[in-house]
């Protein structure tokens, strides 16, 4: 992956915006910053004097946790937002909440909002940098980006692979991330699920469309299941639970079918016994916890350039 790319960007908004060398750099720098979390003391002072704020406007455990334990490893201080408990109850808008916090002197912003889009407007008027860490049913960068970073560590390579995408493909914002990076990272890309969950036209995107389970497992080499998004959903997209199970639910038997080195992941919150079964979730093609793993390394090497602007390389010489 080596290359010598320099970071440029104030934000990190969306996958789609960036280029594959980009996405190679923070892939680099991830690599690096996981030997950290591997060693007795899992802290460096690379970001001291920095304050990172974490503004979430929608339930989080995985993600939150991840930035801000990132932001803590690089030795940042952390400030974070509770929507319910904010002025935002009160009629004060998005942009007035940020400037506000961002008049604290923070010197970047963690948004989790409902509305695509609101990340990118955010930015606009903001002079920290801002991270997108999901807009509505738009984008989840961070997600991709360790995903990427699982399969890589797991295959040594992303061009050429087959990656299967299962699921609530029409409401997923990782599902449109992952495509993104895994098309230019030369992947081929196909997703799968009930023709109500699979967006019009997404074949415009470069990825193969089947609503065949067995079809889309067989070949592939790392399969991503996805949550059934029932927040998301103001109406019934299937039959029932029962019936979306029998046709997608991703179970022992069923994996039989798929290759013996195939990697089984999910972003979570895992629907146990529906999109995936507990002994596929916890068996030994699962790599599950390990995104998780990668997901405080991705986001330290996606904190570190967006608040220093040079690579851990450059800064050494």
């Amino acid at each position: 992956m080596a290359n010598k790319t320099i970071w440029k960007r104030k934000d990190l908004l969306g996958i789609e915006e960036l280029t594959k060398e980009e996405i190679h750099l923070i892939l680099n720098q991830t690599f690096s910053f996981k030997e950290i979390l591997e060693r007795p003391i899992k802290k460096v002072p690379t970001l001291r004097g920095k304050t990172i704020a974490l503004i979430f406007f929608e339930a989080s455990t995985r993600t939150r946790f991840s930035f801000e334990l990132a932001a803590k490893r690089l030795s940042a201080d952390t400030v974070s937002f509770a929507a319910a408990s904010s002025s935002t109850v009160k009629g004060e808008t998005l942009k007035d909440t940020a400037k506000n916090i961002e008049a604290m002197k923070v010197d970047l912003v963690i948004l989790r909002h409902s509305m695509p889009g609101s990340s990118y407007m955010l930015s606009r008027y903001l002079e920290a940098g801002v991270v997108n860490a999901g807009d509505g049913s738009h984008e989840h960068p961070t997600q991709a980006l360790l995903d990427v970073f699982s399969i890589y560590e797991k295959k040594k390579k992303i061009e050429g692979l087959k990656i299967s995408i299962i699921g609530d493909v029409a409401h997923s914002r990782v599902a449109r991330s992952n495509i993104f990076a895994l098309k230019k990272l030369g992947a081929e890309v196909t997703i799968c699920g009930p023709k109500t969950l699979i967006p019009v036209d997404i074949e415009k995107l470069g990825v193969n469309v089947t609503y065949n389970l067995d079809e889309a497992i067989k070949d592939a080499d790392a399969i991503n299941i996805l949550r059934i998004q029932k927040e998301r959903q103001k109406e019934t997209y299937f039959p029932s639970i029962r019936e979306y199970i029998k046709l997608y639910g991703i179970t022992e038997e069923r994996l039989k079918k798929a290759k013996k080195d195939v990697l089984i992941m999910h972003p979570g919150p895992i629907n146990r016994g529906i999109e995936l079964f507990q002994e596929v979730a916890d068996g030994a093609n699962s790599i599950i916890l390990e995104q998780v793993t990668n997901g405080v390394a991705v986001r330290m090497a996606v904190l570190y350039l967006l608040c220093s602007g040079e690579t851990i390389e450059e800064k050494e010489k």
